[in-house]
């Protein structure tokens, strides 16, 4: 029976804990300097980089052919992708329909709207859900119900509906 299974003495030990510890430091800094961006509601960019890094760091500190310096780069590397893909979609409103899918109305004035609910994979059951998750007893109480770009509903009561200029728009 092989003891390495068990136990490979202290210095594997010690550079996962300084490892992890520097890498984890530096995520923190990195993530501290690019502000709260990526802190926010994710899009499916945020959840992209949140996946790599994930990966990327449990990779860092069981791997023993990388060093501090790869992790630094590689940690950087997708931060600044991520950045750089934050200020691309702020700057052209063309690049960002061509990567976003932007939110969509699913319900409009007491009405389901089928297209749009067969394209996201939604039922009515699901707007009831996020009906009585936004605190109203039936969708008789709600005006519009939007599928936002992060992946949650946002519910306008008929009360709160305004001109509707921030509904219509994704009509």
């Amino acid at each position: 029976m092989d003891l390495n299974l068990w136990w490979d003495g202290w210095e594997p030990l010690i550079r996962v804990v300084v490892i992890a510890t520097l890498g984890y430091t530096w995520l923190v800094v990195l993530l501290r300097v690019t502000g709260p961006r990526n802190m926010a509601k994710m899009t499916p960019f945020d959840f992209v980089l949140t996946v790599t890094l994930g990966s990327a760091f449990g990779r860092v500190i069981t791997a023993d052919d990388v060093t501090v310096t790869d992790a630094v780069v590689a940690f950087t590397t997708l931060v600044a992708l991520q950045w750089v893909m934050a200020e691309l979609r702020q700057r052209s409103a063309r690049f960002t329909r061509l990567v976003d899918s932007g939110p969509t109305l699913l319900y409009h004035q007491g009405r389901p709207l089928p297209r749009a609910m067969r394209r996201h994979r939604f039922t009515d059951s699901d707007l009831h859900s996020a009906a009585r998750e936004h605190g109203h007893g039936s969708l008789a109480s709600v005006e519009a119900i939007i599928l936002q770009a992060d992946g949650t509903f946002a519910v306008i009561g008929g009360e709160k509906m305004g001109d509707g200029s921030s509904v219509l728009p994704y009509a």
